[in-house]
């Protein structure tokens, strides 16, 4: 190797040029300040309840959009040179991989299955990788499962290098029509291939048939463990189901099942537990110096990611300044165009790749490489220096072996694969799993994933960059991973309540943004570029009331937008701003369609997901409630027919979240009846002039059309229908916000004439 390569980084970050975006995105800015300042004026001269509220959902939607131009401003992506890698490092790191599941029901065990094959078969030396898998449902089909997987993976993992396939999980390698065999392929390889397809559908039929029916198998020898046990009632399980005992680089990677005990009266704090739990049983296990965590539908798409991990953080200068890398959240099954909202592929694009370019993305909770003494609370400035006499016992907890490991970790050195056998851990490791282990330790608190919130992985990136910590996005082609995406509403639902729920926790907790650039070291632009996230749940508080404001406005014959000519702003505002947006998409290669939609569920999630989320947060804040955990259906995609019609139709259910949605609808109805039957009072001076106008109308029409799949909802039947008690409670809504818009006049006069 020359001298010139010797200095060559192993990763470059690339600045991206998009002038037009921010001659657009300022101009919007522009906008929006001479919108408030109109808004002052008006207060000014005439002051009423609708133009105060305008004037603050108006001003809290010029700082959302400072955020997102400071968020914008720098796009960044990632460059990384795996030759560089493999000449200067001939010796790779180990990784440990983590999967997640808790529900073998909402998580059907042959997609986890699927997710781990595809780990065990990435390009890495199979005596550097353990794979991790905690259930924690404490389910025998998911240990099942993996058991006979196992099985498989002997022949599977292999098969892949061998024949260099690229798709290494084994239901979406042979669902794709271009892994088929052909005329030109060779005879070892077409026999090869039929007799992995018979193996995996022999795999799949098995596990399939254990889901439907569990009594399969009698719970004795391995499985005597999941006798008596409840999935929140059982002691810790830990499994070795696979062991590389040789540390042979081209056999199979260890696999090691894993269910934390779990007691009723006993928090188990939701994922941040879990992943708790892996970290401590791989420390104890294999100790690799870094670690990866997918969700247990997350397949793995480039079986070269972790090199291309590693390139980031094994670069000599700027690698060890990287606690954690991020890989972009994409899906194999995404319905055409979008039609839910949940592909977030504008996002990821103009949103993740702008914080790219600050301080790093935020940790999103799947896909991700971490640094396990980052994970351990070391700080950046720290790496250089020997910390094993700063670190007390207590923090880590009362396993010796652990803190033994902990310690090795902190000081940068790793487990010897010759010397790794993590059958020898297994008292250790259901120890440090137990329930009790963390009492009076520094976990969920400094050390580990943070507890205080279902969204655990936004502040426990933000506890690492608050320390100094910078992160990375990894962007190769083929892209890193995919997984599944809800596929119809209530899902889709589901898991933007749940986030918006947990970010704003984290928003009003001291692991806030705010708070981390206020006393720690996270740079002011990367702090407000995490309110993008975190405010999800305020700015559903200011598009409600700017929803209900011109129903307001249209059944008193008021107004709270200007007239005339003084309309030009809001015209002009919203022209430009969805022009400039579908243009973004377009850049993109995404149709109109699919802007559409986007734009569509922009509003209906803010208008009932991420409100109801944010009423959950208040009330756990609050002390009156705990927020519950609700996991996302992960479903694998099958080829019949009846899906494919199905595939984005709006599917209702009992929610609360429906309720809001149907409110919103009703009372945008109810309004614009009033409006065209002429049952308006008559406007006076003293209720704003001329009365409502042309401003309120289009707002009016332009909710209805965004809500019409909730409209077709009210008229159908079966699942595409709403439920009659969710349109009886939003009628009766609808009739009290009636009620109360014909009684303030009246109560208006009386505090007037007293």
């Amino acid at each position: 190797m020359g001298k010139k390569e010797e200095y060559l980084p192993l990763y470059e970050k690339v600045s991206l040029k998009r002038t037009y975006n921010r001659v657009i995105d300022s101009f919007i800015l522009l906008l929006l300040f001479l919108l408030l300042r109109y808004r002052l004026i008006s207060i000014k001269n005439t002051f009423t309840i609708p133009s105060f509220l305008a004037f603050l959902s108006e001003s809290w939607f010029t700082f959302t959009w400072i955020v997102i131009l400071n968020t914008k401003w720098n796009p960044a992506a990632t460059k990384t040179h795996i030759q560089l890698l493999l000449q200067r490092v001939p010796d790779l790191p180990a990784v440990d991989l983590f999967v997640t599941t808790a529900d073998p029901i909402l998580e059907p065990p042959i997609i986890t299955v699927n997710t781990v094959l595809s780990l065990l078969a990435l390009d890495y030396p199979a005596n550097k990788l353990a794979c991790y898998v905690s259930d924690d449902g404490c389910s025998p089909l998911n240990f099942y499962a993996l058991c006979e997987a196992s099985k498989f993976a002997t022949l599977w993992v292999p098969y892949c290098k061998n024949y260099n396939v690229q798709l290494r999980a084994p239901f979406r390698y042979f669902s794709e029509a271009a892994n088929t065999i052909s005329e030109g392929d060779s005879l070892q390889f077409k026999q090869q291939w039929l007799q992995m397809k018979d193996l995996y559908d022999n795999l799949s039929r098995k596990i399939e048939d254990a889901t439907r029916e569990p009594i399969l198998f009698p719970l004795d020898g391995e499985f005597e463990v999941f006798s008596n046990t409840h999935p929140k009632n059982h002691p810790s399980i830990v499994k070795v189901i696979l062991e590389n005992k040789e540390g042979v680089c081209d056999g199979v990677p260890h696999l090691i099942y894993i269910s934390r005990e779990k007691r009723p009266n006993h928090p188990h704090q939701y994922k941040a537990g879990a992943m708790n739990v892996l970290t401590r049983v791989s420390g104890l296990m294999t100790n690799a110096l870094f670690m990866l965590n997918v969700d247990c539908d997350m397949i793995v798409n480039n079986p070269k990611i972790v090199q291309h991990a590693m390139c980031i953080l094994m670069d000599p200068k700027k690698g060890k300044e990287v606690a954690f890398v991020q890989c972009f959240q994409q899906f194999y099954d995404g319905i055409k165009d979008d039609p839910f909202g949940n592909q977030w592929v504008s996002a990821f694009e103009y949103i993740i790749r702008g914080m790219a370019g600050l301080q790093g993305p935020f940790y999103g909770g799947t896909n991700t490489f971490h640094r396990r003494n980052a994970i351990y609370g070391l700080y950046p400035d720290e790496m250089e220096n020997e910390r094993k006499g700063k670190i007390l016992m207590q923090q880590f907890g009362s396993s010796k072996e652990f803190f033994k490991s902990a310690t090795s970790a902190l000081e940068g050195s790793a487990y010897s694969s010759k010397q790794i056998s993590p059958s020898n851990f297994i008292e250790e490791a259901i120890q440090v799993a137990d329930c009790a282990y963390e009492n009076g330790t520094s976990w969920g608190k400094q050390l580990g994933w943070i507890y205080g919130s279902i969204s655990e992985d936004v502040p426990s990136g933000l506890n690492m960059q608050r320390k100094g910590w910078r992160s990375e996005a990894c962007t190769p082609d083929p892209i890193p991973f995919t997984g599944c995406a809800p596929g119809n509403l209530s899902s889709t639902m589901i898991q933007q309540k749940r986030w918006t729920s947990g970010l704003t926790v984290v928003f009003f907790s001291k692991n806030s943004p705010i708070m981390c650039s206020l006393f720690g070291k996270v740079q002011f632009r990367s702090g407000l570029s995490y309110c993008w996230l975190t405010n999800w749940g305020l700015r559903s508080v200011f598009e409600v009331t700017y929803a209900v404001l011109p129903v307001y406005c249209i059944i008193t014959n008021t107004n709270f937008l200007p007239q005339g000519l003084d309309l030009w702003i809001h015209v002009a505002l919203a022209v430009i701003y969805y022009i400039h947006t579908l243009i973004e998409y377009l850049a993109m290669g995404l149709s109109i369609q699919h802007w559409w939609n986007n734009q569509r569920m922009s509003i209906i999630r803010t208008g009932t997901a991420s409100f109801i989320g944010f009423l959950s947060a208040m009330l756990k804040l609050s002390g009156i409630s705990d927020t519950v955990f609700e996991i996302t259906q992960k479903e694998q995609p099958t080829s019949s027919s009846n899906d494919e019609v199905d595939a984005g139709r709006f599917t209702f259910d009992k929610s609360p979240v429906f309720v809001v949605g149907t409110t919103i609808l009703m009372l945008q109805l109810t309004a614009l009846f009033i409006k065209f039957m002429g049952l308006q009072p008559s406007p006076t001076s003293s209720n704003c002039g001329n009365g409502s106008g042309l401003g309120e109308l289009i707002c009016s029409t332009y909710l209805v059309v965004c809500y019409w799949p909730y409209l077709k909802g009210l008229f159908a039947t079966g699942k595409y229908g709403i439920p009659l008690s969710t349109i009886f409670i939003s009628a009766g809504i609808v009739y009290f916000f009636l009620l109360c818009v014909n009684l303030y006049p009246y109560y208006h006069l009386v505090l007037v004439s007293e």
